[in-house]
């Protein structure tokens, strides 16, 4: 059966769907040795010859095993699967027999739940869902008025020039000095909490991602990983609004 070049790259679990995109545009995958650059091109695992850099993939996809992972990642750790500059990665803190990526992102300083998979359609649907909420923790320096948290609420122009949509915000137990809210997301702007907050005078000390759709999982320690359930996978994927959370506590 013919699927798409990038489909089935992501399938062999060498990269995300956008990045198969970006390796196909580069001259990077052939087919029966022909060099393929158009997007769109499709191809059959069970006739077709096809290399990604000079490597055939086939095997892969017939053997492939999808693996969805659960990590609390610690601050420091940057959210991808390579970085040039050296930096601890947050595929270094999980144990996996197939080569791993993030699904999404989560700033170097910023804690919290990231899944990690080799299934390039499962990443491609979570990272460009709007419907997908994801759901932090954030500490503040001082104390917002009410005023300025309804300003974000409704959605808020940051410095870069992009324009947020709608928030939920719900204000958690605050002390004399800093302020404690659960914020909700369904958009992935770069460092788009901390730029909220700093829009409003505010800047963040603490942050915090605690779910993904309705995946959570309060007893899981920092740094410390475990393997989604077939039914969290399928309840992110039939259940991207949140209802019925899937919680461990």
């Amino acid at each position: 059966m013919q699927e798409r070049l990038q489909k089935l790259i992501a399938q062999a679990g060498i990269a995300s769907r956008r990045a198969s995109e970006q390796l196909i545009s580069a001259g990077e995958v052939t087919v029966n040795g022909e060099v393929v650059t158009e997007l769109g091109t499709k191809a059959d695992p069970e006739k077709d010859h096809i290399k990604v850099r000079g490597k055939l993939i086939n095997p892969k996809i017939q053997k492939r095993v999808d693996v969805y992972v659960l990590l609390n990642k610690p601050k420091g750790y940057l959210s991808s699967a390579s970085d040039p500059e050296g930096r601890k990665l947050v595929t270094d803190l999980v144990r996996s027999r197939v080569k791993l990526h993030p699904v999404g992102r989560l700033d170097y300083n910023t804690e919290g739940l990231i899944i990690l998979t080799n299934d390039g359609a499962f990443t491609n649907f979570v990272a460009s869902s709007k419907m997908i909420s994801k759901v932090y923790e954030v500490k503040l320096k001082g104390l917002p008025n009410e005023n300025a948290i309804n300003k974000l609420r409704r959605g808020i122009l940051l410095d870069d020039g992009f324009k947020t949509a709608p928030a939920q915000i719900k204000e958690l137990k605050s002390t004399e000095k800093n302020g404690w809210y659960e914020v909700t997301l369904f958009e992935g702007h770069n460092q788009q909490i901390r730029k909220m907050f700093d829009a409003i005078g505010h800047s963040v000390v603490k942050l915090k991602r605690v779910s993904i759709g309705p995946i959570t999982d309060r007893s899981l320690p920092v740094g410390e990983s475990r393997l989604l359930t077939e039914d969290e996978v399928r309840s992110i994927r039939t259940d991207p609004a949140g209802k019925n959370r899937t919680t461990r506590r």
